[in-house]
């Protein structure tokens, strides 16, 4: 086992969403942004923004790894351009206004067609339908949740009809 092998995760941590340059096994090395370490494998995932391309995205496999040097820290804007990489395409950031109208028109829409919904949570942030399905921000399909697989598909195929009738 390498010394980076022996690092805890509290050590890894401090890697991440910095620019480093790692030296592997026969004289290779990697530079990128540190993405994430594996917990594991202690395996590095690197990204790259070459030239006309969006992101590159590389493994380092941690047994290979034979040290790793910051080059460099990365700002705000790396930060968040690093945490968008692996988001999908629809998700985006909504301010408290947007999420409190977006409940509030699914709330009333729901209600409309005779489905029992609460508030629950203590912001009341998270809504519930008749006690078994909760819908939780940005009130989208994907953030529905129930152990009743059929409420659920149900659930989710109305609001998905719901977003799609009016956008």
């Amino acid at each position: 086992m390498n010394e980076w092998q022996k690092k805890s995760p509290l050590e890894w941590e401090t890697y991440l969403n910095k620019l480093v340059k790692v030296a592997v096994v026969e004289k290779h090395e990697y530079e990128g942004w540190v993405l994430t370490v594996d917990p594991v494998s202690a395996s590095i995932v690197l990204a790259t923004f070459p030239e006309n391309e969006s992101v590159s995205i590389s493994v380092v496999l941690g047994h290979a790894v034979e040290e790793v040097e910051i080059l460099k820290e990365g700002d705000d804007e790396m930060k968040q351009r690093l945490s968008c990489i692996f988001a999908p395409e629809e998700s985006k950031a909504y301010s408290p206004e947007e999420l409190e109208k977006r409940k509030n028109n699914l709330k009333t829409w729901l209600e409309t067609n005779h489905i029992p919904i609460t508030e629950q949570g203590e912001s009341g942030k998270t809504l519930c339908v008749a006690g078994v399905l909760t819908i939780d921000p940005p009130y989208g399909p994907e953030e529905c949740s129930s152990s009743n697989e059929i409420i659920l598909s149900r659930v989710q195929g109305l609001i998905q009809g719901y977003l799609e009738k009016n956008q």
